[in-house]
């Protein structure tokens, strides 16, 4: 163990804050250490948005949930997949910008996660938590039209960011022999043993949500799970991505 597994062994989501604000120069330390995350073909295709201003903050908060932390965190960051520099990049050179393929989605969408998560991981290395918000993409056409977000980007997520005032229990995560595999997608062990290890996962949830500080609930983890799946989540996402110009082939 050292000290950078027990800090990513320690995650846990932030949803109150003190009032002791956010040093401008730790935030770009902080902005300018996450960009250091792995980026494909070094496209870099992410733009953060820091937004301060009150009442974008209070109708985010209100269509993102509503979720009050957004309006009352001393950082609040709009994530986006942002394609915008590279067709500058292909108009400096005379060149068509091939941005409405599916491969520049993946490419967008995950160079985005990936910087998002070194940035929580820089943050909370400082003594700062947060939470990512995926709220936003209730509404996403309002975050864009509030955020001035053109064609060929679009908001992810969001995260607030401060000093954390409550120290939540941490989420059991699955266990290993669900997650990690061998040589195939289905690997050594057979169903029976997965669905073992499953069911002492079920457990495990349960215990935690019984047993939390707050928002106590009786409730396994494949049966939260198969009540998220079972229901259209943001039927909105596919035409506001065309309309964006993402996803078009």
């Amino acid at each position: 163990m050292n000290a950078t597994i027990d800090l990513l062994s320690s995650h846990r989501s932030i949803r109150k804050f003190t009032d002791k604000p956010v040093d401008d120069a730790l935030f770009h330390t902080i902005v300018r250490t996450a960009q250091c995350a792995a980026t494909s073909n070094h496209v870099q295709a992410y733009t953060i948005i820091r937004v301060q201003d009150k009442e974008n903050r209070r109708q985010i908060a209100e269509l993102a949930g509503p979720q009050p932390w957004v309006e009352q965190a001393p950082i609040f960051l709009i994530f986006c997949a942002d394609l915008t520099r590279l067709e500058s990049a292909c108009d400096r050179h005379k060149l068509a910008a091939q941005t409405e393929w599916s491969e520049q989605f993946v490419v967008s969408t995950v160079d985005t996660a990936l910087v998002a998560q070194n940035l929580m991981v820089a943050a909370e290395s400082l003594g700062l938590g947060g939470v990512f918000i995926g709220g936003i993409r209730n509404d996403p056409e309002t975050v864009c039209e509030l955020l001035n977000i053109p064609d060929n980007a679009y908001p992810v997520f969001g995260m607030c960011l401060g000093y954390p005032d409550q120290t939540p229990s941490i989420k059991p995560r699955l266990p290993l022999d669900l997650v990690l595999r061998e040589d195939s997608f289905f690997g050594p062990g057979s169903k029976k043993e997965r669905a073992d290890s499953l069911d002492a996962y079920d457990q495990t949830c349960k215990d935690y949500y019984l047993n939390r500080d707050s928002n106590l609930k009786d409730q396994t983890w494949t049966r939260q799970m198969a009540d998220f799946m079972n229901k259209v989540s943001r039927p909105h996402m596919k035409s506001f991505l065309e309309k964006k110009g993402f996803f078009l082939r």
